[in-house]
Formats: C-alpha cells, structure tokens, sequence
C-alpha cells in the first residue's frame, strides 16, 4: 500500500510537458516547506535511522552533540551562502565555480567527484536498509532493491524535481510520525515510563560517560564542544557544495523563503535525532527489563527488531514502510541530481552546441 501510494503521488505531480528548467528547478509552485521536508528526508538516511539508535542503545548520547552542529551550519550557510546561490541564479552547485573561477573544467571536476560519491552512496543506501528488511520479512533482498529502485525511477524521470520533492514530503512525514508512534508506545511499554529513562541517564550515565570532557584545549582529544564545530561545517559543506541538496535551493530566489527552508530543516533534523537517541535509551532500558524478549543483540538492528516483534499489527508495517521511505527519498533525490548534474555541468559543458531543453531533459 505505500508504495503504490508514493508511486500514485510522484505520477500525480508530473506533468505531461515538463522541460528543461521545470524539469531541473521546478515549476515554481512547490511551497517553501515541502522543499525543506525535503532536504530533512534527503539528509536523513534509512543508515542514520537505525544507526542513531544503536549508538544509544549501546553506548551514550556522545553523537547525539554531532545535531547540534546544525545551530553552526545553518547560521553560516544563511549569512554567507544563500544570498549568493540566490543573486546568481544558479543552475547547479558547480555552476558557481563556473562562474567563480571562469573554468568550465572546474566545474565538469565538482560534477564528476559528486555524481561518484553519489553512485557510490545511493547503492549502499539501497543495500543495507533492503538487507535488514529482508531477514525480517523473508523476502529477497535482490527483488526489494529492485522494486525500490524501479519506483524511484519512474516518479523521477515522469516528474522531473517536483515529483521527487513531493514524493519526499509524504516520505519524510511518514517517517516523523512512525517514529514519534514508536517513542511513545515504547515508553508506555517501559516499568516506570519515562522516569526510567532519565534513571538510566543519570545513574548508568546514558547521557555522557563520566570522564567525557564538554571542552579540551587539546583539540586532538574527543570533546562535545569538538563534535558539535567538526559536525558543523560537515553539516554545511553538504549544504553548499552537494547537489542534492543545492538543487532545492535553485527552485526559489526568494530569501525569506530559503531562510525558512534552512531554519525548518534544522529543527525538524534535531527533533528527529533527539527522538532516535530516546528510543535507544528506552530500548536500553526495555530489554534490561525484559531480556527474554531480546531478538538480536546487534546494535544497529536493534530498533528493526523491536519494531518487528513489539509493535502491534500495523504499526510494524507503517514503521518497516518508514524505514524503506528513508531509503528511497534519498534514492530518488540520488537520481535527480546526478541526471541534472551530468546533464548541464557535463554534457552541455562539453557539447560545441548549446542544448534545447528538450534535449537537455531527454538526456536527463
């Protein structure tokens, strides 16, 4: 049922004639906060959604500090980057260095390193979430990467972005409210509830380990001040030099409405985090209470067992489904911008004619 859901909706919002900049940019009638549910499913990977949970589960809240990254990344990304992205009129990322620079090489090499990097990410995004799905339901880990990868596909190449942001949206909402469903039935699932959870914060140090240092002037030993500045500008090179993500940023010039695409981004990234490192603490404390119904001890399926064998009939289902949205959001998105980026960095770049749009979308 979702899946014919999100291929019902990514062939909803296609166009029958949709043609170069609609094609790559939208049509401009994609609302500010689609795009930036968007870039929050696009950023959250299925990997994150049951590595979060493991590191908690397994250890402290350390990586949690690394969300917190995001109150460097989108200050800076807001002040310096965005007004620029938004002047120019960008087609791509590695348009800038076009512009930039003056090298059409410079930008065919950003375009190459990133559609390689985004190859090689999509087909580990599609692998492991399809693996952990399969030894739950029994079915063939080859046919669900394939019926992930054949749906993705066909919004993506029908819908060009709109297609893509949408189909996002409806994925990135599934997975917010499954998440926060299973946080809450966990917690009700727990001996003392909540206040168990923050027992197991304080008291078996959950939260940090004891000798964890906030702040060491030895900037080569661990600290949380270190994580939060290093995941920082992790954070913000993705957000100004990653084609996925710049993409979205070209379907509007308006800067009040990038700047709440950013602002929205942020906290829906850090609410979403704070509920994963919840729900691996809760499991914690579940399975110490409960260690007959431990089904693995692994760490980073631990939440896909839980949700496999606690959850009532249903709420697996939407949960497993959330888990897979996490996989394709970021698989059609993967599609989308390396098309786009082959396409105008690449093809166009190294093509003696200047393309129509309806060769650069045939291409595409």
């Amino acid at each position: 049922m979702y899946l014919g859901a999100v291929l019902f909706a990514g062939l909803h919002f296609s166009k029958k004639e949709m043609q170069g900049k609609e094609f790559f940019k939208g049509d401009g009638t994609i609302p500010w906060w689609v795009t930036s549910v968007s870039i929050f499913a696009t950023l959250l990977s299925p990997i994150s959604f049951l590595s979060l949970v493991g590191n908690s589960y397994a250890g402290t809240w350390i990586m949690w500090f690394a969300q917190l990254g995001m109150l460097l990344a989108i200050p800076l990304t807001i002040k310096f980057f965005l007004p620029i992205y938004s002047k120019l009129g960008i087609d791509t990322a590695y348009h800038y260095l076009e512009i930039r620079f003056h090298s059409k090489g410079l930008r065919v090499l950003g375009a190459v390193m990133f559609i390689i990097y985004q190859i090689g990410r999509m087909s580990i995004i599609m692998y492991l979430p399809s693996m952990v799905l399969a030894n739950l339901t029994g079915l063939n880990v080859n046919l669900l990467i394939i019926v992930m990868g054949v749906i993705a596909i066909i919004y993506s190449y029908t819908g060009g972005l709109k297609s893509v942001l949408w189909t996002d949206f409806i994925q990135g909402s599934e997975l917010l409210i499954g998440v926060t469903f299973a946080l809450i039935f966990l917690v009700c699932g727990i001996d003392g509830g909540f206040g168990s959870i923050m027992h197991a914060f304080t008291a078996e140090h959950k939260f940090l380990a004891e000798d964890q240092p906030l702040f060491d002037p030895n900037i080569l030993k661990d600290s949380v001040f270190l994580l939060i500045v290093g995941a920082g500008f992790n954070t913000m090179s993705s957000y100004v030099s990653s084609q996925d993500i710049v993409q979205r940023f070209t379907t509007t010039t308006d800067t009040k409405k990038l700047n709440k695409m950013m602002l929205t981004n942020g906290a829906l990234s850090i609410f979403i985090a704070t509920v994963f490192y919840l729900i691996g603490t809760g499991l914690y404390v579940f399975y110490g209470q409960n260690p007959e119904l431990a089904q693995t001890a692994q760490q980073d399926q631990i939440f896909a067992s839980y949700i496999a064998y606690q959850l009532p009939v249903g709420i697996t289902g939407i949960l497993l489904a959330a888990i897979y949205a996490a996989s394709q959001s970021t698989l059609s998105t993967g599609l989308n911008s390396v098309a786009t980026s082959w396409t105008l960095d690449i093809q166009e770049r190294l093509s003696k004619k200047e393309m129509s749009f309806k060769l650069q979308t045939r291409i595409a």
